[in-house]
């Protein structure tokens, strides 16, 4: 079974708009025969699993020991790592394609990490190449739009190679993002 991993914020409850939005991304992600992975907690992880367990689909927490608590309701399968890092290089490891909802810090660390990677070949290694890298906007377009600068400051420098945009596809809603993983998985 192909697996979604989708990053988010550990912060946003049940009644909040967002957090119903990861809901119904993982309904639609089960109902298109995915698998959910995330970090397993709460917040859009909680609100993800949770979707896609209403909709009978399997789903996946990656947790870690270095935090006392364990894996949402919803999670089916736990895998505990030891370390903040394990956690992140089996969120990437573990997907076949990937989510970035709304979130903060950690979930920055995760889109930078797992489009690094793709950028440098390192997943060629680890799993087998680029993967489909869907982002969230407007939330995260800042973010993008400040890495497209690179390109631009580094005009007529004799090292150059070309853009990572090309590896992140834009999504303004999770009926996108299902709609363009159906295609590719």
């Amino acid at each position: 079974m192909k697996t979604v991993t989708i990053f988010g914020s550990s912060l946003p409850s049940e009644e909040t708009e967002v957090y119903q939005q990861a809901r119904r991304l993982g309904r639609l992600l089960a109902e298109a025969g995915l698998a959910v992975c995330n970090g397993g907690y709460g917040g859009l992880m909680e609100a993800s699993a949770q979707g896609a367990q209403e909709a009978r689909g399997h789903t996946v927490g990656v947790t870690c020991k270095i935090w006392p608590a364990s894996a949402n309701r919803w999670i089916s399968e736990e895998i505990r790592t030891s370390s903040f890092m394990e956690r992140l290089m089996t969120l990437i490891d573990r997907g076949d394609a990937y989510i970035v909802l709304p979130g903060g810090t950690g979930t920055l660390v995760e889109l930078a990490l797992v489009w690094e990677m793709m950028n440098k070949s390192a997943l060629s290694k680890s799993i087998g190449g680029p993967r489909p890298l869907l982002v969230m906007v407007p939330y995260w377009q800042p973010v993008i739009g400040c890495l497209e600068q690179e390109s631009r400051i580094a005009s007529g420098s004799k090292k150059t190679r070309p853009p990572a945009m090309h590896l992140v596809t834009m999504i303004h809603s999770v009926d996108e993002a299902v709609a363009r993983l159906a295609g590719e998985l």
